[in-house]
Parts: structure tokens; C-alpha cells; sequence
């Protein structure tokens, strides 16, 4: 059922994802969809508009074809001039890296959370190569709000206690459309496949042809078909990692979960957190079977941390808690600055403290 038009103002959580496959699983997990509001002039998205929880949301969608963090970029950009985001989810799929630490399976979901030096995400394809050809990634990216990170740790104690309600979620969004279990329901254990590091695909469009003997021997079986959910730094850049033994190389090097190609064009734009499926290991094996319903799974988790969030607790933005106001026009902007502690510390300290309205620069 179609809602009748809110207000533009009362759409403050903005969700976007990548692929067609990716907006219809948020869409699918809606509470409520409204009626679209006409578009601002200059803002080339097409936007979904509803309920989750208590929030109002908007999605918003990559154009077709069009991949990459540069794009993602431009439709954070819109999405933050149309409307009064106070926080964002970006929602979609990625490749997984599976190792004895950390069972990640198809299906599971990774979310991005500071890790050692990382704020979440990683852009493990931005550096520079220095002697005997050695690269090195440099810049440090901004983390999730600080209001997000809280309901996430809210999130994994109710887990401990009760358990994920992914699954419920799930079958609640079959129940509502039926056509979507035929594409987006569990594609089986068996067709869940991780081949060793150093073996290549046997080519094709599926692994029929590869050698089974190659296949990663993982237990204990988990025996259910519940989505685990994995915290922690994922990878983002501006290509398919696709290569087994530099995958491993990276999430070795970067303590990394999982790649994909959007997060890492909005983690400075667009104060938001990192939810991802896992569909494939990265590796020369495709296997799109599992797109759809990774894509699920990341909206079902996306759904139950939204849930849990208090409509008063959100920030604003990562500049609402300063009294100085202060502008940046004419300054170019770093997207890698790394900050000193002591130093953005007296910073801070300044702009809270001061009552003066004068506009002021740094």
C-alpha cells in the first residue's frame, strides 16, 4: 500500500545502493512506501521514498551501469542537497574473504566498523608504490557516526540474547511479495564453493568444469541457514577484485572482511555505514547466484539496526555539536588528511566553546 506525501523535511535517513538487485531488496523491506515528492531542480536521482521503524527513508540507486565510487559520490551529493540527511546506510553486496578467523560464508552480511587504524572502510586501491615495486595505501578514511556506531553495539547484544531477526525479516518480505522468493530466496548450502587461493577458474559461465578437489574443506558445517553477521574493515575501490592471492595479500595486510567498489567515494561526502551481503569470495569463481540474496540479507540487518534507533539520538552531522560556524569555501578539499590528535583536540575545543557568530575559516 502507497502512503499519501510526507513532508521533505521528514525524510532524514538516506540509503543508497549500487545495483537494481540491491534497491529492490531495500524496497522489498520497507515498513511503508510512500508517495514520491517532486524532484529538486539540479538532482538527477530517482528516489524511493518510505518507512522503517519509526524513520522515514530514501533510496536512491547508482545509474545503470555506471559503477564506482565517483558515481557513488555524485548520488550522496544530490541525496544531501535534496533533503536533511542526518545519517546514511549504503546497502548492497560484496565479495567475502574467508579464513579460519573469521568463517564468512555466502550469504552473511559484513558491516563496517573501526578497526586498528582503519575507520571501516579502506581504500586498498589508493597509495603509492614505492622501492621493488612495494605499494603502500595511504590516507585514512572517516568512520561511521558515532550515533550508528552506538546502535550497532546495541545490535550485537540483543543478538548474544536473542538472536538475528534476519531470517524473520526475510520471510516477512516473501510473505508480502511472493514473486520475489523465486530469485532473492537461499540458494542452498551446496552451491556455496570456496576453491583454494592458487587454483583459477576452469572457465565457462559456472565452476561445472572446475576440479572439485580444489574446494577449501570448511568445518564444522553450520548446519542452519541463518546469516552470520561480521563486524569490522571492508575494501573499497574502483576495481572487481577478482585475483584469490592478492585478495588474501590485502585482508592479510588491512585486516580487511570483504571488497567491493562503492563505499569508498562516500565515506568523507556522506555520514554513513557500510552493509554488505557477501555473494561471491572474490576470487576468479563468480557466482552471481548468490547476488540476489546477499543483497537481502543487508537489507533485512539494515532494517533491524534501523529499528533500534531512537529518533531523538541521531546527530545532525559530524559538524552539529560546534557553536562557531566556519566555512570552507575557497579552500580545496583533503580527502586523505590525517588527522593529529592534540591538535584537532584544541581545535574542537575552540569551536565548542566560542558563542561568537562571526563566520571564521581554518
Amino acid at each position: 500500500m502507497t502512503i499519501s506525501v510526507r513532508a521533505r523535511e521528514s525524510y532524514d535517513v538516506g540509503i543508497i545502493c549500487a545495483l537494481d538487485v540491491e534497491r529492490t531488496a531495500v524496497e522489498a523491506i520497507l515498513d511503508e512506501e510512500h508517495e514520491r515528492l517532486p524532484k529538486v531542480a539540479g538532482d538527477d536521482n530517482v528516489y524511493t521514498f518510505g518507512r522503517i521503524g519509526k524513520r522515514n527513508v530514501v533510496v536512491a540507486c547508482l545509474p545503470a551501469g555506471v559503477m564506482g565510487k565517483v558515481s557513488a559520490t555524485a548520488v550522496a551529493k544530490d541525496m544531501m542537497r535534496s533533503f536533511s540527511i542526518k545519517f546514511g546506510l549504503t546497502v548492497g553486496t560484496c565479495s567475502g574473504v574467508w579464513s579460519e578467523q573469521k568463517d564468512i560464508r555466502l550469504g552473511d552480511v559484513v558491516v563496517s566498523q573501526p578497526d586498528g587504524m582503519h575507520g571501516g572502510v579502506v581504500q586498498w586501491d589508493y597509495g603509492k608504490m614505492e622501492k621493488d615495486g612495494v605499494f603502500r595505501r595511504t590516507g585514512v578514511l572517516n568512520k561511521p557516526p558515532r550515533s550508528i556506531l552506538n546502535a550497532v553495539q546495541s545490535l550485537k547484544s540483543k543478538h548474544r540474547l536473542k538472536g538475528s531477526a534476519i531470517e524473520q525479516h526475510l520471510q516477512n518480505a516473501f510473505v508480502r511479495y511472493p514473486l520475489l522468493k523465486d530469485e532473492f530466496g537461499y540458494p542452498e548450502q551446496r552451491n556455496d564453493e570456496l576453491f583454494q587461493s592458487n587454483y583459477n577458474h576452469a572457465g565457462g559461465d559456472t565452476c561445472d568444469s572446475c576440479d572439485r578437489s580444489k574446494i577449501v574443506k570448511r568445518l564444522p558445517d553450520r548446519g542452519h541457514k541463518r546469516p552470520k553477521v561480521h563486524y569490522g574493515n571492508i575494501a573499497s575501490g574502483d576495481e572487481v577484485m577478482g585475483d584469490a592471492l592478492t585478495r588474501d595479500r590485502i585482508a592479510k595486510e588491512e585486516g580487511i572482511l570483504c571488497f567491493e567498489m562503492h563505499a569508498a567515494g562516500l565515506m568523507d561526502t556522506f555520514p554513513c555505514i557500510v552493509i554488505r551481503g557477501v555473494c561471491d569470495y572474490a576470487d576468479s569463481h563468480k557466482n552471481e547466484r548468490w547476488q540476489p540474496y546477499a543483497a537481502l540479507t543487508a537489507a533485512c540487518y539494515a532494517k533491524e539496526l534501523l529499528g533500534i534507533m531512537d529518533q531523538d539520538a541521531v546527530e545532525d552531522s559530524q559538524t552539529s555539536r560546534f557553536r562557531v560556524p566556519f566555512s570552507l569555501e575557497g579552500f580545496s578539499r583533503a580527502y586523505h588528511f590525517v588527522p593529529r590528535a592534540d591538535n584537532m583536540g584544541l581545535l574542537e575545543a575552540l569551536l565548542q566553546s566560542s558563542d561568537d557568530e562571526t563566520p571564521c575559516r581554518q
